[in-house]
C-alpha cells in the first residue's frame, strides 16, 4: 500500500500550483484578448458619463482604491487609515499587549526607564500578562520573574493577571492558566479584526480568529506599555489555498509542515500567511490555531485565517465585547499563491535540526527514538491529546518510550479527566494515557519546549532522540544541544510511543 501513497513533495500532484501574482491585482490579458480588443476599437462616442452629483470624500471612495488583505484592512482600521499598502509603516493602536514572565521583567524595566517610575500603562485592561515558561522550578532566577510581575500588576492594577504563588500544587491557583497562547484563546482575549501583541514569537497563534497577531520584543513592548500603539511596516500577503477533504490520519500540524518544508524557514520573512479553503473551513478553532502558530517558523510575520461560524460559535461564551471581523477583498493583492490538494497528503515530520527539514513519517520508519513529548501551544491543546489519545485507543498496545504529556493550561488538563474520547466507551484521556503506560499529566506550563531550568520537567538532559508535538527542533531547543527532535503531530507522536521508531500513523488509525 505504502508505494502506491502519493508523496507530498513539489514534483508531486499534491501541489496543484504555485501561482506567483505580483503585486498588480489585475490579470494578464491574453494575447487572443488583445487581438479581440483591436477590431472592436471604435472613435465613435458612444455615450458620456454625467458627472456625480452627490458629495463624497475622495480619500475613502472611488474607483481609485484597490482591494487590501486582511491584515491590511486590520492594520489600515487600528491607523485609522483609508487605504495601506505592502511595505507603508503606520502608527497602529493595540487592542492586546500580551507578555509572560521570560520577557516581562525587561520589558517592564524599559517602560519605567522611558516613561517614568511613576508612569502608568495607557490601558489596565488591555494588558494581559501570562507567567507560563519558567514555572515549576527551583531556579531563583525564574521565581523572581514571576514576583516582578506580581509586583507590577498590583502596583498598575493590571485586570488580567494570571498568577502563580503555590508552585507544589498547580490547582491552588486559580488565577493560573499556563500556556500564554492558549490561555488567550480561553480566556477570551482574541477577537476577530483586533490588533493583539506579545512579547513572544508564537503570538502569531491567535491569527486564527481572524486577527493580526504577532511577536514583538521588550523595547517595543515597553513602549506599548506607555503608548498604546507601535510602528509596523504593513507585509505582503502570501495566500494558501488548502482544498479537499482532510483525511483521517492528518492534523493541522502536517499541513503546516507541508508549507514549511515547500517554502522553507524563511520563505515567509516578514510576510502575512493567509489560510483559506475548504480544508482550513473544516478544520475546529483549536487546529486553526495549530495552522497559525508556527507561521513563523517559515519567518512568517502573521498567520490569518478568516471568521467564520466556527469562530463565532468558539467566542460566544469567551467575549462580551463587540468585534468586527474583516476578510480580504476580491480583487486584493497577494505576493503569490500556493494551492495544495490535501486529501494527498501524507503523515509528515520536520527531522532535525530545521523546522523546514521535511520528511514523510513513513520514509523515518527505521529512526529509533528515546522519548516522546506531547505539549505546548503547539501540541498541547485539548484536541491534541484527543488525537493521541485516539492512537493509544486504536493500537491497544503500551507505550515502548517514556512518553511525556504537558497539558497547555488548566482547563487542558481539566479536559484531560473528564472529557470522555469518542469512540471509547466513555474513558477519559487520562484514563487511556495510564492503561498505556504514559507519565501522568503534568502540570500546565511551557514544560521542555524550549529547554528552561535544568529542572525543568521532561527536559532532555542528555542526548536523546525525542519526536515532538512542540515547534522547534534546532540543536539545545528541549535542553541538551546534541538532542535529536522530530517534529510531528500528535498522531504521530502518540505511534511512535508505541512502536519505539518513528511511525506513520496509519498503522493504527486505517
Amino acid at each position: 500500500m505504502a508505494s502506491s501513497l502519493v508523496s507530498p513533495y513539489p514534483t508531486s500532484s499534491f501541489i496543484r500550483n504555485k501561482k506567483d501574482l505580483g503585486f498588480s491585482a489585475f490579470p494578464c490579458t491574453s494575447q487572443i484578448a488583445i487581438q479581440k480588443c483591436k477590431k472592436q476599437v471604435s472613435k465613435k462616442i458612444v455615450s458620456v458619463m454625467a458627472p456625480q452629483q452627490s458629495e463624497r470624500k475622495p480619500a475613502t471612495t472611488g474607483s481609485v482604491k484597490t482591494g487590501m488583505t486582511m491584515t491590511e484592512k486590520i492594520l489600515a482600521r487600528a491607523s485609522e487609515k483609508p487605504q495601506l499598502s505592502p511595505g507603508d509603516n503606520v502608527w497602529v493602536n493595540v487592542d492586546i499587549l500580551m507578555t509572560h514572565d521570560v520577557c516581562g521583567p525587561g520589558s517592564i524595566g524599559i517602560f519605567k526607564k522611558e516613561f517614568g517610575e511613576n508612569a502608568k500603562v495607557w490601558d489596565r485592561e488591555k494588558v494581559v500578562i501570562i507567567p507560563d515558561h519558567y514555572i515549576f522550578t527551583t531556579d531563583e532566577r525564574a521565581n523572581r520573574n514571576v514576583d516582578i510581575l506580581r509586583d507590577f500588576c498590583m502596583e498598575q492594577n493590571i485586570k488580567y493577571f494570571y498568577d502563580i504563588k503555590d508552585l507544589g500544587n498547580f490547582k491552588a491557583n486559580p488565577d493560573y492558566k499556563g500556556v500564554c497562547h492558549v490561555a488567550l484563546a480561553q480566556e477570551g482575549h482574541c477577537r476577530p479584526g483586533e490588533v493583539l501583541l506579545g512579547t513572544d514569537s508564537h503570538t502569531c497563534t491567535a491569527g486564527a480568529f481572524g486577527q493580526f497577531a504577532t511577536g514583538i520584543g521588550n523595547t517595543d513592548a515597553g513602549f506599548v506599555l506607555g503608548a498604546g500603539k507601535l510602528l509596523l511596516k504593513v507585509p505582503p500577503t502570501l495566500r494558501f489555498v488548502m482544498d479537499g477533504e482532510m483525511p483521517p490520519y492528518l492534523l493541522a500540524k502536517d499541513l503546516i509542515l507541508q508549507i514549511i518544508g515547500e517554502i522553507s524557514v524563511a520563505g515567509a520573512t516578514y510576510k502575512s500567511m493567509e489560510f483559506v479553503g475548504t480544508t482550513v473551513e473544516s478544520l475546529n478553532m483549536e487546529e486553526r490555531m495549530t495552522l497559525c502558530n508556527m507561521v513563523v517558523e517559515a519567518g512568517g510575520k502573521n498567520g490569518v485565517v478568516p471568521a467564520d461560524s466556527t469562530t463565532f460559535k468558539y467566542l460566544e461564551d469567551k467575549t462580551s465585547l463587540p468585534y468586527e471581523p474583516v476578510y480580504s477583498d476580491a480583487h486584493a493583492s497577494f505576493l503569490s499563491e500556493y494551492r495544495f490538494d490535501i486529501s494527498k497528503l501524507e503523515p509528515l515530520v520536520a527531522k532535525p535540526h530545521s523546522p523546514d527539514n521535511r520528511a514523510l513519517a513513513r520514509e523515518c520508519k527505521d529512526v529509533k527514538i528515546d522519548r516522546v513529548y506531547i505539549g505546548s501551544c503547539t501540541g498541547g491543546k485539548t484536541e491534541d491529546f484527543l488525537a493521541a489519545a485516539k492512537v493509544f485507543l486504536a493500537s491497544g498496545k503500551k507505550v515502548k518510550v517514556p512518553t511525556f504529556l504537558v497539558p497547555a493550561t488548566q482547563k487542558v488538563w481539566l479536559d484531560l479527566y473528564t472529557l470522555p474520547v469518542p469512540g471509547s466507551g466513555g474513558k477519559t484521556c487520562s484514563q487511556i494515557f495510564e492503561e498505556a503506560g504514559c507519565d501522568t499529566p503534568a502540570s500546565p506550563s511551557c514544560g521542555a519546549c524550549l529547554g528552561g531550568p535544568k529542572d525543568t520537567y521532561a527536559r532532555m538532559n542528555e542526548p536523546k532522540v525525542c519526536v515532538s508535538t512542540t515547534n522547534r527542533n534546532f540543536p539545545g531547543r528541549m535542553g541538551h544541544k546534541e538532542g535529536q527532535i522530530y517534529l510531528a503531530s500528535p498522531y504521530t507522536a502518540a505511534a511512535s510511543a508505541v512502536t519505539g521508531y518513528v511511525t506513520d500513523p496509519r498503522e493504527f488509525l486505517q
